[in-house]
């Protein structure tokens, strides 16, 4: 059973730490400071809920233990490889549309509409962690090891298509040459998006690892609402939307997977 005092302590955890992002974006004057900050609230969220787990036996403290590290590593690669960008520019146009759309107080505004609002998208896409780490008893997958081995599998290769699709897309933007071109190179040769399936990879990893739990299939809620997001609100739409009057890319549109790497179309 999930205790509810303790996710309220992950709740206000999360919720100081996008607030402390929030004063950092109004000091250096960059919204899109909250996309370095996204990576970190699921890194709270999972740390906080691993230190304050009930009691258990081995087998569940192993799965906790190793559930919190994934998410570690997953959030520090993400914040790192966003923060190494933004060095690279200047503010996100996204933000800075925003700002010109906004009535009335324009912290008030940016607190509200996107920090706390990515706050507690985080919590509902974190939940399979947050069953696994604070929900008390055993852990008892139907398929045993065998299911916690096959939920890892999927993260890992979430985990490669996400960071190896940005290491190449940073390499090739990184080239001169590449200037005005579109990548289409690599894994960006299978997918539009390579890297946006990744993430949503993992996250149905991690949820195929909490089926061992009492109400452990309500963590597919995270997965669900992360590919959601990606697939139809801030990921992939907004980047289609960027290059959809360019001939390369509708050529490209239509050799080219939008999400799940497949060969070419001819």
């Amino acid at each position: 059973m999930l205790d509810a005092l303790t996710y309220g302590w992950c709740i206000i955890a999360v919720m100081l730490f996008i607030s402390f992002a929030f004063v950092v974006a109004q000091v250096k004057h960059r919204l899109d400071v909250v996309d370095v900050a996204w990576g970190g609230n699921f890194i709270v969220a999972a740390v906080v809920s691993f230190l304050l787990q009930p009691e258990a036996d081995s087998l569940t403290i192993g799965v906790r233990t190793l559930v919190t590290a994934l998410v570690i590593i997953w959030g520090m690669r993400l914040s790192h490889h966003i923060l190494q960008r933004l060095r690279r520019t200047s503010e996100d146009h996204r933000y800075v549309a925003m700002r010109k759309q906004w009535k009335g107080n324009l912290a008030i505004n940016a607190y509200f509409k996107i920090f706390f609002t990515q706050g507690l998208l985080a919590l509902v896409i974190v939940t399979p962690v947050l069953l696994i780490n604070l929900t008390s008893g055993s852990f008892m997958h139907p398929l045993g090891w065998a299911g916690v081995l096959t939920g890892l599998a999927v993260w890992l290769i979430g985990f490669y298509f996400e960071s190896t699709g940005d290491r190449q897309l940073r390499d090739f933007i990184a080239d001169p040459k590449n200037k005005g071109k579109l990548m289409t190179k690599g894994l960006w040769r299978y997918s539009r998006h390579p890297n946006y399936f990744g993430e949503v990879t993992q996250w149905w990893g991690l949820a195929v690892m909490g089926v061992g739990l009492s109400f452990g299939f309500v963590g597919f809620v995270g997965a669900l609402a992360i590919t959601y997001l990606i697939v139809f609100v801030s990921g992939v739409p907004l980047l289609e939307k960027k290059y959809a009057d360019r001939a390369d890319w509708k050529a490209y549109k239509q050799r080219t997977s939008m999400l799940i790497p497949l060969p070419r179309r001819k």
